[in-house]
């Protein structure tokens, strides 16, 4: 496993972290147990870097590291993120903070968190969702340096809408966050224009998710693939979206060799390969998971020539997720 400085913070992170969403539900069949064996199975392989959410599985995920790590918990870094107190996603512009993460509401959830966690202070503090006029709204960042403070929280950032690779600029150059969460992957390119160049300059950690575009990047999901129940996925990837995605994906093959063996890890390599890339958060549920996606901290980035060739496949397709107000 390779480590990655995340941004101004000194915190030292493995390239691979563990996205938490899936443990929590809503990716068809749960199994606590298998959850706890791949959280295992990742500490032992040197992922040190966990993201999870108040909101996955109305803090369950949060109770299984609480549960798996609170023997290790200086020798794991645990980020999480605030719902919004609508819970109602992404948040606009057209809604004050006062609505979505006022003060007390962010110290409220803040302190849940600690209790599902079994811990007295969390890494980084994130709000989970952004919007670029809360730069002139600031109930939520009063409440996260009033954590900061209580030596609740270390550091904080934010999860930037869901497919909105422009929102968090101007937040980055603020200075008042030390991390962004964002989406970016082989189709989702666009933070490379603006948001990942600004997290360099001002030396912010960046959290990639969502590096296999639900699932879709790694060549698995073909136009018969069958969702299991609960799997939110099936509400989002039609049989029409799977068929334009799978031509898409099936012509990335070209680019597989020894050093990139299959198509995850060419996803994951591609992201790793920008130096603003702190940490890159796959969703895990398994132990062949956790084994699958390390494989691709090896030290070797994507040369020049393929990151080039990648540029075209960049695939802008603007399908909005289930549970979108926008």
């Amino acid at each position: 496993m390779q480590y990655r400085i995340f941004g101004r913070t000194g915190l030292k992170v493995s390239e691979i972290g563990f996205g938490c969403w899936g443990i929590g539900g809503g990716w068809g069949y749960r199994d606590d147990e298998e959850a706890k064996r791949a959280l295992l199975k990742a500490f032992d392989l040197g992922i040190n870097f966990y993201d999870t959410a108040l909101g996955y599985g109305n803090g369950h995920s949060e109770e299984l590291l609480g549960e798996v790590f609170s023997g290790v918990r200086d020798e794991v870094i645990i980020a999480t993120k605030i719902p919004p107190k609508t819970y109602r996603w992404p948040v606009l512009p057209t809604e004050p903070v006062t609505e979505t993460f006022p003060k007390e509401w962010v110290i409220k959830c803040t302190e849940e968190s600690l209790r599902h966690l079994k811990t007295d202070y969390i890494d980084i503090q994130q709000l989970h969702a952004w919007t670029d006029a809360y730069n002139e709204q600031l109930d939520w960042y009063e409440g996260l340096l009033k954590l900061r403070e209580q030596g609740k929280v270390r550091f904080f950032g934010v999860s930037s809408n869901d497919w909105d690779p422009y929102g968090p600029v101007n937040l980055i150059k603020s200075g008042r966050i030390d991390s962004v969460q964002v989406i970016y992957n082989i189709f989702e390119q666009r933070p490379e224009e603006q948001l990942l160049p600004s997290a360099l300059e001002n030396n912010v950690g960046i959290i990639v998710r969502v590096p296999f575009e639900e699932g879709l990047l790694t060549g698995k999901i073909t136009p018969d693939y069958k969702f299991e129940e609960n799997d939110w996925r099936s509400k989002w990837l039609t049989p029409e979206r799977i068929k334009e995605a799978y031509e898409r994906v099936e012509k990335l093959k070209t680019f597989l060799s020894d050093d990139i063996p299959d198509l995850p890890t060419l996803a994951l390599k591609f992201i790793l390969s920008h130096p603003a890339v702190s940490t890159v958060i796959p969703g895990m549920r398994k132990v062949t998971h956790v084994e699958d996606n390390v494989k691709a901290s090896d030290g070797k980035l994507l040369p020049p020539d393929i990151l080039k060739e990648l540029k075209r496949f960049a695939f802008v397709h603007g399908w909005k997720y289930p549970w979108s107000q926008a």
